[in-house]
């Protein structure tokens, strides 16, 4: 990614360290990273991040490399890495619920990218749904104000997608060291 990149303000911080993939996986506009021989990922194994507590989020460079995912519109890429910590933390329980919303959030920023605006408002009010059952503050998301903006976002067609700021979380890095 560049850093002047249209799609990511310049001062769109970094949490995590890790590079990102050469491109954003678009279905019909760029191979599968899987299934393509020239998938950015073809032949790797899925992501299989390990469960944390989750007051120790700021400590799981998988969840931080996904927030970073999502933030800069690699929005299939970071729905495999939220979907590996939902294995990982459990369908059933708080965490689950969250990565699982979080999952959602990051489908309808995918479908709208695409064009499919009933798709993307579907599954973002599914993401809302279950960000009801989920603390106000968690995982270094104010989830309340993350909410508020998803729902403003959802009625304005025009406005850019809502990008998850992470609190108090001493491992931000510069956008501009890139990957």
């Amino acid at each position: 990614m560049e850093v002047d990149d249209p799609l990511v303000p310049v001062d769109q911080p970094r949490y995590s360290t890790q590079n990102f993939p050469i491109y954003r996986f678009i279905p019909g506009q760029t191979p599968h990273p899987r299934r393509h021989p020239r998938g950015h990922t073809f032949r790797l194994p899925e992501p299989r991040p390990l469960p944390f507590k989750h007051d120790e989020w700021a400590a799981s460079e998988d969840y931080l490399h996904a927030v970073d995912l999502y933030n800069f519109a690699y929005w299939w890429e970071s729905h495999e890495v939220f979907e590996g910590l939902w294995h990982a933390c459990g369908h059933k329980t708080v965490a689950g619920n969250f990565f699982q919303a979080l999952i959602q959030f990051a489908g309808a920023n995918l479908k709208q990218a695409l064009g499919n605006e009933a798709a993307a408002k579907n599954l973002a009010r599914s993401g809302l749904l279950r960000l009801q059952h989920t603390p106000d503050h968690y995982m270094g998301i104010d989830t309340a104000t993350f909410a508020e903006d998803v729902t403003l976002w959802m009625h304005n067609n025009g406005r850019s997608w809502v990008r998850i700021r992470l609190e108090d979380c001493g491992n931000a890095h510069s956008a501009s060291k890139g990957p």
